[in-house]
This record gives C-alpha cells, sequence and structure tokens, in this order.
C-alpha cells in the first residue's frame, strides 16, 4: 500500500546520505535500486526483474537493469558515461517490449545523476544530493499522480474501447445480461483500484501475468477468486490462501458481494485483460468513462466514442449557480474565522444531494468532486501550522451524501462505482497535500443509487436518517439532466409515467418527459421543507429541453408550477447547445432552470449571444417560464388577437392521400388526358412550396357542378382514391369524412388576398419570410394565412421587434421556429397607438423590402433569407425596417436583444393586466 509523502521524504533524505558517501568502486546496481523503490515502499521482489531480457530492434538480445512492467525502466550506467546515450538504449529496449509492459517512467543514473522521463516524453534532471526536491517527480510508482479533469482524454476513449472487446468476446461464448455487466463493472473497479493504490502498485497485473496460462484457460477461475477475496475480510480467510490473492485488501461495500456464474476467457481475451492493465487508470476520469463505459454496450453508439458522454463544463453551468457559488462566496467571507470556517464544514458535510435520473452519475462525480476541492480548503486553513499524525478524522465529507435514481441496472452500477472511484482520486489529492496517505478501504459508505423509474419511487423514502439525526432529514439539492422525450416518441409505461405525475392537468399530453420531473420535483418541495436554520432549504435545477419554455407546454407547465406550486426560477441559462464537440455528436438545445418553492431578491439570467458560446450573467429582479425578465405569466393559446389586429386562419387541411395534389409535370399529363379539369386545378403553397419557390397544384373541387365531374372520368378516379384513402383510416373522424371525398377534411381558405406565414422555418434565418397572395392560391395547413392584411401588418410581422418575440415564444420542430397563431400571433403586443405618419414611413419600408426580393427573380426565399447568402440591398430594407417598427415601440433604441423582449413582455403585461395572478411565497 502507498506511504506517506512525509515518509517518502525521510526515506529520501536517508538513501542520499547513505549513497552519497558510497565511492565509486563499490557502487552496485542491483542495491542500489532495491533501496532506492523502498524509499517509495515498493518491495522490488514483488514488482520488478534486474537483467530482463528483451529483443531489440536490431533483433539481438538486451537486457534491461530494471524492469517493473508497466511502470518503470531503469537503465544504469557508470559514473561519466553518456546518459543521454543510454535513455536511447532504453527506448530501442521499449520496442521489444509488449504493450502491457510498457513504462510510464524511464530511470537513467550514473548513481550521482538521475534523468528521469514520464510517458509524454518530459524530462527531469536532478543530482542525489537533490532527490529530497524532485522526489514527487516519482509520484505514479508511489500511488500518487497529480489529477487533471478533461472534457475527452484519449485514456478514456482507449479504456472503453478494450473494455467494449472485453464485453464483445464474453457476450460471443453465451455470458450476458446481468452477470455480464456487473462483471465488467467490478473489473472496472479492479483496474483502477491497481493504479491508485488501493491495492498495491501492479498488483492485479502481477497476479494475472504469473498465476494464469496463456491460453486463458484458467483466466475465468482466478478472476472468481480474486473477487470472493475481495469480499472477504483478511481474518476470515482461508488460512492456506495463496499469498498472491492474500496480498489484495478487504473492499466490501457490497461490490463484491452477489455471486456470479464464471465466465470463460481464451488467450485472445486474456490479452485485452492484458492490454487494459497496462493503461493508466489512475487518468481515468469517473465522470467521463462512466457514459463512455456504458455507451460500449451499444455497438451503434461505439463508433462514436467520445460523443456520448456530458460535458463536465456544461454540468458545472448548472451545479456553480445552484449551490456552489454560494459555498465559495461564504468560505472566502469567514475563511479568517476559524470558528465560523468549522461550522461551514459541519454544514457542508450534512449536505444530501439528489439527481432522479442519474445515468452513470456524471453530476453527482462532479458535485462531489467540487465539494470536497471545497472542503480541502477549508482543511488547509483549519490545519494550518499543526502537526497532523493522520487527517482521515479531519474530511467529513463522504459519499452516503449523494443519492440517485437511474432506470437503467447497468448505468446504475456504473454511478455506484464511479462514485467510490471519484473518492479515493480526492483522497488521493488530500494525501499530496498533507503527506499522509489516506484511503477509505474497506468501504463502509458509498452513494445511494437505486434502480427505479424515478416518476414512481418515493424520493425521500431513500434517506436513512444520520446517527445524530431523530428523523430523517430531505435533499438539500436535487439536480440533473432527465431524459428529453417529446410526446410522440414517448412509450406506454412513459405516457402512464405522465398521466400519473400530471392528473387532472388539461393538455398535459402535449408535455415532453422531462417536464415530470419538473411536477414531481415541485411535490416535493411542497411536503419536504424544514426548519434547519443553517442548512439550505432544498433548491433544485434541471437541464430541459428548451420546449418547456416555448409553445404551448408554457402555459400547461408553468401554471401548475406558479399557481399550485408556488415556485420561483432563481437563475436559468438560457438556450445553448448541450453535449461536446464530439464529431457526430447530436445538437440538442437546451436550458438549465433553477428554482425552490421560496422567492430571492437577486436573480441570475446566462445569456447567449451564439448558442455554442459562452454565457454572460445578467442579474434580473425576477425570471418569467420565457427565461426573460418579467413577471411570473406564461402566455395562453388564445383564439383572438390582444390587439385590433386581422384575425389569423390555419391553412386548410387536405387528408387526401395525396390524390388531390399534383406537380408541374403531373399536372400537365392530367391535364391531356382530361382537359375539362383545367379550370379545378388551383396552386397551393405549403411552407415548402412557398420558402424554396417550388410549383405544386390542387384539384379544388369545393363547389364543382356535379354535372361537370360526370364528364371527367380521371377527377372521378381521383375522388374514389380520396374516399377510399379515408375509409380505410383507423380514425373514426377520418372515416366519416369520406362521405365529403370531393372536400378538403377542413376548408379554410381565405375569400379574400392575404399575407402568408410559413408555420415552420429554420432558426438560422434571422427574419422568417413572409408574402402576399391573392384568394386564388390555396393555403395548406403547413401554412397560416391573414387575410386583408396590408403592408403595415407585413412591417411590423416582418421586423426584428417580432422576430424577438417568435424566437422566445414559439414552439420548436426540433430546432427550427413552429409559428403558431394561438401562442405567438394572438399574443404578441403591437405598437400603442402608433401615428398615421409612423404607420407610413414602416408602410413604405416593408414595400422596400418586397422590392429588394424581385431584384433576384431566379432566387427563392430561402436563398434570399440565408444569413451567408442574403442579398446586401434586401438586408439593408430590413435594417431599415427594423428601425421604423422600433420608433412605432418607443424613441429609445434598443441595448439588445433581451432587452428587447423585456420590452415585450412588459407591453403585454399592460394589455393584460387582470387576467393573471400568481400566488407568492416569500423565503421566511
Amino acid at each position: 500500500m502507498a506511504i506517506s509523502w512525509n515518509e517518502i521524504k525521510t526515506r529520501a533524505i536517508a538513501f542520499s546520505k547513505e549513497w552519497n558517501d558510497v565511492t565509486q568502486e563499490e557502487a552496485e546496481a542491483k542495491p542500489f535500486l532495491v533501496e532506492f523503490l523502498n524509499v517509495f515502499g515498493i518491495n522490488r521482489k514483488r514488482v520488478a526483474t534486474f537483467e530482463h531480457r528483451v529483443k531489440k530492434l536490431d533483433e539481438g538480445d538486451g537486457y534491461i537493469d530494471l524492469l517493473w512492467k508497466g511502470m518503470l525502466l531503469v537503465e544504469m550506467k557508470s559514473k561519466g558515461k553518456d546518459l543521454e546515450k543510454a535513455y536511447k538504449q532504453a527506448k530501442d529496449y521499449c520496442a521489444g517490449l509488449k504493450d502491457y509492459e510498457l513504462p510510464k517512467l524511464i530511470l537513467i543514473s550514473d548513481f550521482e545523476n538521475f534523468h528521469l522521463y514520464d510517458e509524454d516524453g518530459n524530462k527531469t534532471v536532478f543530482t542525489l544530493d537533490n532527490l529530497l526536491k524532485n522526489v514527487q517527480a516519482f509520484g505514479p510508482i508511489a500511488g500518487y499522480e497529480k489529477r487533471t479533469y478533461k472534457e475527452q482524454d484519449p485514456v478514456n476513449i482507449r479504456a472503453a474501447e478494450l473494455m467494449g472487446k472485453l464485453h464483445d468476446k464474453l457476450k460471443e461464448v453465451g455470458y450476458t445480461g446481468h452477470p455480464l455487466e456487473h462483471y465488467l463493472v467490478r473489473l472496472l473497479f479492479c483496474l483502477f483500484a491497481d493504479d491508485t493504490g488501493i491495492f498495491e502498485r501492479g498488483m492485479m497485473l502481477d497476479y494475472f501475468l504469473n498465476k494464469t496460462s496463456e491460453d486463458g484457460s484458467d483466466l475465468a477461475m482466478h478472476i472468481d477468486s480474486l473477487f470472493n477475496v475481495l469480499n472477504t475480510p483478511e481474518h476470515a480467510r482461508l488460512k492456506n490462501l495463496d499469498e498472491s490473492l492474500a496480498a489484495f485488501p478487504y473492499v466490501n461495500g457490497k461490490l463484491f458481494e452477489e455471486r456470479l456464474p464464471p465466465a470463460s476467457f481464451d488467450s485472445e481475451m486474456r490479452a485485452i485483460l492484458l492490454r487494459s492493465c497496462s493503461l493508466d487508470w489512475g487518468k481515468i476520469s469517473p465522470a467521463i468513462f462512466g457514459s463512455l463505459f456504458q455507451s460500449v454496450m451499444d455497438e451503434t453508439q461505439r463508433r462514436n466514442l467520445g460523443a456520448h458522454y456530458t460535458s463536465e463544463k456544461n454540468i458545472l453551468k448548472l451545479i456553480k449557480p445552484l449551490f456552489l457559488d454560494g459555498l465559495w462566496e461564504e468560505f472566502e467571507s469567514i475563511k479568517n474565522d476559524k470558528n465560523r470556517l468549522r461550522k461551514l464544514h459541519e454544514k457542508i458535510s450534512k449536505l444530501r444531494f439528489l439527481d432522479p435520473a442519474c445515468g452513470c452519475g456524471n453530476f453527482l462525480i462532479i458535485a462531489y468532486r467540487e465539494l470536497r476541492l471545497l472542503e480541502l480548503e477549508i482543511v488547509k486553513i483549519l490545519l494550518k501550522n499543526q502537526t497532523v499524525t493522520s487527517i482521515n478524522d479531519y474530511f467529513l465529507v463522504d459519499v452516503d451524501q449523494f443519492y440517485g435514481i437511474e432506470y437503467e441496472e447497468f448505468p446504475s452500477q456504473i454511478a455506484q462505482v464511479a462514485m467510490w472511484l471519484i473518492d479515493h482520486q480526492m483522497n488521493e489529492m488530500a494525501s499530496v497535500h498533507f503527506g499522509d496517505y489516506y484511503k477509505r478501504i474497506p468501504l463502509k459508505k458509498s452513494a445511494t443509487i437505486v434502480h427505479g423509474n424515478a416518476l414512481r419511487v418515493d424520493w425521500q423514502s431513500m434517506i436513512v436518517p444520520y446517527p445524530w439525526e431523530k428523523h430523517a432529514t430531505r435533499f438539500h439539492y436535487i439536480l440533473g439532466n432527465p431524459p428529453f422525450i417529446g410526446k410522440h416518441l414517448q412509450n406506454v409505461e412513459q405516457k402512464t409515467d405522465m398521466n400519473l405525475v400530471f392528473a387532472n392537468v388539461n393538455g398535459a399530453g402535449v408535455m415532453d418527459y422531462v417536464s415530470a420531473w419538473y411536477i414531481k420535483a415541485a411535490k416535493y418541495l411542497d411536503t419536504h421543507q424544514s426548519d434547519e436554520r443553517e442548512l439550505p432549504n432544498t433548491l433544485v435545477a434541471f437541464v430541459s429541453t428548451n420546449s418547456i419554455c416555448q409553445g404551448e407546454q408554457v402555459s400547461i407547465l408553468w401554471s401548475e408550477l406558479f399557481n399550485k406550486h408556488h415556485v420561483k426560477i432563481h437563475f436559468a441559462h438560457r438556450t445553448f447547445k448541450w453535449g461536446n464537440e464530439a464529431r457526430g455528436n447530436a445538437a440538442v438545445h437546451v436550458v438549465i432552470i433553477g428554482f425552490s418553492n421560496f422567492d430571492i431578491s437577486q436573480k441570475k439570467i446566462y445569456e447567449y449571444e451564439q448558442i455554442k458560446g459562452e454565457p454572460h450573467e445578467v442579474k434580473a429582479k425576477n425570471i418569467n417560464p420565457y427565461l426573460v425578465e418579467g413577471a411570473d405569466n406564461y402566455l395562453p393559446s388564445r383564439k383572438k388577437p390582444i390587439c385590433n389586429i386581422p384575425e389569423m386562419l390555419y391553412g386548410n387541411k387536405l387528408v387526401d392521400g395525396g390524390h388531390f395534389l399534383f406537380t408541374d409535370e403531373e399536372k400537365n399529363d392530367f391535364l391531356i388526358r382530361e382537359p375539362l379539369s383545367i379550370n379545378y386545378f388551383k396552386p397551393i403553397l405549403s411552407g415548402d412550396e412557398f420558402i424554396n419557390g417550388k410549383n405544386r397544384w390542387v384539384l379544388y373541387l369545393k363547389d364543382a357542378n356535379p354535372k361537370d365531374l360526370q364528364k371527367m372520368p380521371l377527377v372521378l378516379q381521383q375522388i374514389a382514391e380520396v374516399k377510399n384513402y379515408r375509409q380505410k383510416s383507423t380514425k373514426s373522424q377520418t372515416r366519416e369524412l369520406a362521405n365529403f371525398p370531393t372536400l378538403f377534411a377542413e376548408e379554410r381558405q381565405p375569400e379574400n388576398d392575404y399575407l402568408l406565414i410559413p408555420r415552420t422555418s429554420s432558426e438560422n434565418r434571422k427574419y422568417i419570410p413572409f408574402g402576399f397572395y391573392t384568394h386564388d392560391f390555396i393555403v395548406n395547413d403547413s401554412c397560416t394565412a391573414l387575410p386583408n392584411a396590408n403592408k403595415w401588418h407585413f412591417g411590423v410581422l416582418e421586423s426584428e421587434m417580432h422576430m424577438a418575440w417568435v424566437k422566445y415564444v414559439c414552439g420548436r420542430l426540433k430546432s427550427d421556429y413552429r409559428y403558431s397563431g394561438s401562442i405567438v400571433y394572438n399574443n404578441f403586443p403591437w405598437p400603442q397607438d402608433p401615428t398615421d405618419k409612423q404607420k407610413v414611413v414602416v408602410e413604405k419600408a416593408a414595400q422596400v423590402v418586397l422590392d429588394a426580393r424581385l431584384l433576384f427573380p431566379e432566387s427563392s426565399l430561402a436563398d434570399l433569407y440565408d444569413p451567408n447568402t442574403m442579398p446586401p440591398a434586401l438586408v439593408k430594407a430590413h435594417q431599415q425596417l427594423d428601425k421604423a417598427v422600433d420608433l412605432c415601440y418607443r424613441p429609445q433604441p434598443f441595448a439588445s436583444e433581451a432587452k428587447r423582449i423585456e420590452y415585450l413582455f412588459e407591453l403585454y403585461d399592460q394589455y393584460t393586466a387582470g387576467m393573471f395572478v400568481v400566488q407568492k411565497k416569500k423565503r421566511k
């Protein structure tokens, strides 16, 4: 086991003194190296060999002075010899080693001078009398390593790939399901333990190399024996147990408790396991590797290893404003007062955290790590200038403060183990600072990870009171990244979950699955707040699809949260791209919302100028459900506009199986065969035709004379096809429509000329293009129509002011804008009492926009409004229109889009004053 840095330093001083007095003639490599390894508590006989034979690049034999496979290669030379040449010789030897034998460190020495190279080629040079000053460069062989946390590390990916290969091989031989998953999780723990001082360094690799056959036939037996030993206290083990097995520590923690069926290995599988042992598992990040490890189980995901974990940077976006920033601010304000610092230390040791959709535990791991980093700074101050013989009693934060719920069994197991791994890494960090080796083996405490459905589990039932508690306290922080599943993708069980959580809530059928976690958390807030003065009231923060802050979902979800559960939003990240930059990573646009059922005075909004960019913080008095500063209002679905403007019509819904629709070519061919039908063909506009400049035609038979239809057999054939299509429908309403085969399913054609608005448009466009059409153009239901609209209406709707409103309140289809008359248009606050002069200016600017479009008759609206190809004349026309519309609202310019949307919500509140009464609950 690793010894403390203090002990290592004491031994280093003694070693330097002893060998400094040895003359050149007396110096011998073997005793020198035996005693050198002893400085770090390493028994040479167990880990390393002298004069290890190896094939060099020239096929000749070479002899390595000392080789500790996978860790250290030493080449000793006489005083005065060229050490640089000796290093090249050592590198030549490495070419003859197997992957799992390659060393992390290469040491070249002539007894007086030391050249140390790490696996990245970094070089440390010192003399014997300076060994003490450079002793930490040998941290890896002592079981200590500096920790770095990267969002993507090749070591993590290589490890996941190897475990994936082992998974496949075991699965091929019939070792599957729960045993396979649990088996791999155990191996993951052992590999990590072998490189981080939980086991004696290199212990497992040495055991597999020396005790198992090269054909792998007995490997499963030895692994089973190892698992059994790790689950058995030293005093309860067999007296005649092989000493190699007896040397492994008792782990406990229930990880090795279950008896698994024996597996089966061959030579290739043994080689994979040995290659896995050769990796530096001390460099594995539990926060990253858990998700990577889970992805290896899915062959379709494995091709893109590196794209399937949650970015650590994004996790910090949630946990910093939720609890971390506040704790660090408290620390900074009291760090010179040890009494108050002790109280802070005690407080953080009592905090409880729950991730009710924890997956592989990423959020819990990072939250625990950050809490331990804060604790380390507290302990540093509390123990400053004190002589400490053991640091074990000074660290109070432990993994049993963390809880998770996960639907799938395998990731829940990974989360359990990953919490032990990050705990050990943090203990190592404390050991490095205080010079005293600190470990928690056997495992006495563990995170509580429940395998179950979080929407049906009683969250509070997971908490078992601590010994000093009269009754179970509550969770102080609830956090995580619940699943994003839209209404159309939910399976039967998930729909049942939604019905249970949203019982008796009208319209809940349109909600995203993630919304159920908000309601469940809000119900928890209602029943589990307490009067603990020293601990915070429960706070919640979730990553969510931005759909819950847009479109029709807002009024359904937030009316429940505001009015029934008295929720207040404390902080929010507006829409940004979730995940990492790995190739193939799906673009998921999300928000982060932190909330509770009490109010605070200082709220924070994190704005993004670009969804892939970095946020900047803005203080807010109140945050509304659209994540802008404003009252706790939500936009209802309205049948009529709040302002005096034309009413919007949805387009016609055909439900014709495509039998009334024709391309130019199909129409011309039909007319050749059925010339009398020419009077019944009309152009039809869907969003696709309108934006991309395509032509399509429809047989419009609403007012067709039956006598005329009898003269057109091909038209009658199309009518019959429509009737047949509707009759075969599973919907009774559609089957009823079969009685009216000449009509559209829903007729909503404007009688007058109109302004066409596509319901779906790319988010990349700054402006959604609208256009004027005569009533002869049939409107498809992928568009809406504004009858009797004029250039004033066109100008305001095409302005930056209206587009800002669209961006924040409309629903989304994937990431595209989904324009809605009932939510977007009918709730839009138009300018208050614009003057006739202002309206004329807007109308003239609107005409300039229309004229600019005509300058490029061959270009579609998609071409014209692509941000990369938008003509300068059209850009300038829109800028003039924006300015004209802005002046109708107020004379002062808007400093940012956020200010623009805040103004619109204030205006909306004025227009709808008295419609909403939101109950408020202030913090006690």
